[in-house]
């Protein structure tokens, strides 16, 4: 694989650097179970990940990603239960990927600076990286309700990045999915793909990014800084 020359790296959450769907599963079945319908599967509820709450929401409700995310809001009782259990169930069965501790510690090692962008609310984002310690490696964090717009839209990367006082092009994304694909891609960002995240059900390796990589520890492999 070629390397790269940056001068920030920002990240995804949820399917990147953490296992979260245990926990949003919990939440979701809880959900549910509030509305009087039957639990999903875990896989169900992992491939309906990446578009932010209401669209799991929706999803879990529909039984199907074939929900469209301008269609109707989420059933404020169905979002408001699902707030509720997840408050409880963040970070509880969340697990680290392997090699994510080692790969953002010999980025920051050489000098990048690094920021998180999901699409997780923030009243939840916070306290999952203060939770895995997470937090003391990113000097810039934005949720999904940040911003007017979120990812697959590349506002967030954008805004990062005169944050971080760089260039776009001067920035790697990493993320797992085509939503981080096409925001990395309309931001000018190069990007990098994890083959083992949450895609809808999709194969990151259709892709047309800058490289996948097995792990976030392989991923710092490939990064050089390059100065100002």
């Amino acid at each position: 694989m070629t390397t790269v020359d940056v001068r920030a790296v920002l990240f995804d959450l949820d399917g990147t650097l953490l296992d979260t769907v245990p926990d949003l599963h919990a939440a979701v079945c809880a959900m549910l179970a509030d509305l009087g319908r039957p639990a999903l599967p875990e896989e169900a509820v992992r491939s309906y990940v990446g578009r932010g709450i209401a669209n799991l929401v929706k999803r879990a409700l529909a039984g199907s990603l074939d929900v469209a995310e301008d269609d109707a809001p989420a059933p404020p009782d169905a979002l408001a239960s699902f707030r509720r259990h997840y408050a409880r169930e963040n970070g509880r069965r969340t697990q680290f990927f392997p090699g994510v501790r080692e790969g953002l510690e010999a980025i920051r090692a050489a000098g990048l600076p690094m920021a998180v962008i999901t699409n997780k609310a923030e009243a939840f984002t916070r306290p999952l990286l203060e939770m895995t310690r997470l937090a003391e490696f990113f000097s810039v964090v934005v949720s999904g309700d940040n911003l007017p717009r979120h990812k697959p839209d590349p506002m967030s990367l954008v805004w990062t990045c005169g944050r971080l006082g760089v260039s776009p092009a001067d920035a790697l994304f990493i993320g797992d999915s085509v939503n981080d694909f096409l925001a990395a891609r309309a931001a000018c960002c190069r990007v990098f793909l994890l083959p083992y995240g949450y895609n809808e059900g999709r194969d990151v390796r259709e892709l047309d990014c800058d490289a996948i990589v097995p792990s976030i520890v392989s991923a710092a492999g490939l990064i050089r800084h390059r100065a100002a």
